[in-house]
């Protein structure tokens, strides 16, 4: 009885420490057959997709299709030039509205804020909540700021800009948040027995080893921002045919081109549509990649 007990305590000490069993009944073999179905399946059908439209769009991978304006009379022709600077000017506005705000934010949350705080609560579950609100309500919100700010016309970039700010700000937060909780508090507390204040330390020592991380959710909130539609349709942004040289031009962007074009009856613009769509695909794969470079190539193992 006792060598029994002895081995039935060592089986369950260890499955406790690995998260692991041995026992391979047939309920869990269906189950992880199931899994491992569903993803297969996933990844099938989303290849299929990729590879379906890429062929649909291979006679326009060409110069055209990006140095090129939407055109009216020989569609074939048809490019995003528009579109792509659009989209630039977007990322750019973005970039400069969400990013300090969103890291300032964060520092503030987690370095300076009382935790203990009512309102610090609140802002708390609110974050969380944000970060799943539907895009098109930041949309209806970006064209009341600009309605109170007094533009008639929304569709420009500072309008665009506002409303994806809105959107990945929540993602920002929450991303720089991580990186400075994953900072020791080791670090922190040699740089104050030093004699440095909180925000010396912060300056100096947390937000430069938390660099790695606050770059990767960064640069991926971006990306959810390139391939968002629903916040631009919003604000009434429409095609245009010439690039935006300031904040108060009007604007469209690639998202927005492609929306157009794909629901078009002519087949030469579906297929500038189908190549834009690579297009846009590749350039949010290229900016994920870089946020998985950056994270590996400087992150720290404390």
């Amino acid at each position: 009885m006792n060598i029994t007990a002895t081995t039935a305590a060592n089986v369950t000490a260890s499955t406790l420490a690995t998260g692991k069993r041995k026992d391979r009944n047939t309920s869990s073999l269906i189950f992880m057959g199931a899994l491992w179905f569903s993803m297969f399946f996933g990844v099938a059908v989303l290849a299929a997709l990729i590879l379906d439209t890429a062929l649909s769009g291979a006679g326009r991978f060409d110069s055209q299709l990006l140095f090129d304006y939407e055109s009216t009379v020989r569609k074939e022709e048809t490019g995003f030039r528009a579109g792509i600077l659009g989209t630039i000017w977007l990322m750019l506005a973005t970039a400069l509205l969400a990013i300090p705000v969103g890291i300032a934010t964060a520092v503030h949350l987690e370095e300076f804020a009382d935790r203990t705080a009512w309102y610090s609560k609140v802002i708390e579950v609110n974050l969380q909540n944000l970060a799943a609100v539907p895009s098109i309500i930041y949309g209806m919100l970006a064209a009341a700021i600009m309605g109170l700010l007094g533009f008639t016309y929304k569709g420009i970039v500072l309008g665009g800009a506002i409303a994806l700010g809105l959107l990945i700000l929540p993602v920002i937060i929450i991303a720089t948040r991580e990186a400075l909780r994953a900072v020791p508090q080791d670090i922190r507390q040699g740089s104050l027995a030093l004699g440095a204040t909180t925000w010396q330390t912060t300056w100096r020592q947390t937000l430069p080893s938390a660099i790695p991380g606050i770059a990767t959710g960064t640069i991926l909130g971006l990306s959810r921002a390139v391939g968002e539609a629903a916040p631009l349709l919003m604000l009434g942004v429409a095609t245009v045919r010439f690039d935006p040289t300031s904040v108060l031009d009007k604007v469209t962007a690639l998202p927005l081109q492609i929306y157009s074009l794909a629901s078009a009856p002519q087949e030469a613009l579906q297929e500038a549509a189908s190549a834009a769509i690579i297009l846009l695909l590749a350039l949010i794969i290229g900016m994920n990649a870089v946020a998985i470079f950056i994270r590996n190539k400087f992150q720290r193992s404390w």
